[in-house]
């Protein structure tokens, strides 16, 4: 479990700050905060690097796009892609879930999990199978069998697969995840960030854990100096890598047990509560 002093604060200078999205760094309306754009800039300006560690694909970022500064870089889709957010989405690096895991995960689960139907998250765009459910649809999708959609004979099949996603209406969102695990958890990695029973696969070692911990390594910053904050199943493995790391008041329970330090809601602007509080602390005495 990550570490902290008594006061919840990093016991070492923090040098980058890694945050997820959805349910963390926006309230429930979607929107930032007057006061998290406040201390996502100061931060900034104190030299702390800043990266938003998400599920959202690239085409999805606009939310922050403006509250970006410094490097401009993201992780999207759960560590598959890091983009450029200084141009437009521009997809720099991706670890793509290979198609032949992809068909495999798809067998597995029409096999333990009767219902489920599927999406297929490319670099280019999203398609997905005619009962897949109506999340976000989009008139440039295919919408097909996922068999088709992962076929090499597809047209899309020259762009790599960022994600599958898998849904099933008769499971737990839990329940489904743990099933899926067990059926087929040697073909790609699996989590959730949805309260639906909406799976997220990507290709095996794939996480925002991973891919942050390259962003790193290529930084020279340590785990120790990085600070995570999280909600959700997606965020398990990023939370447990860095140095320290907070749950939001309205985490999961998994969440919540993989983390030492707690902050306030993502309404009640927790990332920037904790923000403040580091800048405070590492601000020279006057």
């Amino acid at each position: 479990m990550p570490e902290s002093d008594r006061s919840g604060l990093p016991p070492r200078p923090v040098r980058m700050i890694a945050t997820d999205l959805d349910g963390t760094l926006l309230r429930d309306d979607k929107s930032v905060s007057e006061r998290t754009v406040a201390a996502l800039a100061a931060a900034e300006r104190a030299g702390i690097e800043v990266f938003f560690v998400t599920g959202r694909p690239a085409r999805w970022m606009g939310v922050v796009s403006e509250h970006v500064h410094g490097h401009g870089l993201a992780i999207c889709a759960n560590g598959a892609a890091v983009v450029d957010l200084h141009q437009n989405g521009r997809i720099l690096e991706v670890r793509p879930l290979e198609r032949p895991e992809a068909l495999a995960v798809v067998k597995a689960l029409r096999d333990v999990a009767p219902g489920s139907t599927f999406a297929v998250e490319l670099s280019t765009g999203i398609h997905y199978e005619p009962d897949y459910p109506p999340f976000h649809l989009d008139a440039a999708a295919t919408v097909a069998a996922a068999e088709k959609l992962l076929s090499e004979e597809w047209e899309g099949a020259n762009q790599p697969v960022l994600k599958l996603l898998a849904h099933n209406p008769r499971l737990t969102p839990d329940d489904f995840l743990a099933l899926a695990r067990t059926a087929a958890g040697e073909h790609g990695s699996f989590t959730r960030s949805s309260p639906t029973a909406l799976l997220e696969i990507s290709g095996l070692g794939v996480s925002k854990a991973s891919t942050l911990a390259h962003c790193c390594a290529e930084r020279g910053i340590a785990p120790e100096e990085v600070v995570a904050f999280g909600d959700m199943p997606n965020d398990v493995e990023m939370l447990s890598w860095a140095g320290t790391s907070y749950a939001m008041a309205n985490a999961h329970p998994d969440v919540l047990a993989a983390t030492s330090a707690r902050t306030v809601a993502n309404n009640e602007d927790g990332v920037a509560v904790v923000i403040e509080r580091i800048l405070a602390a590492q601000s020279p005495a006057r």
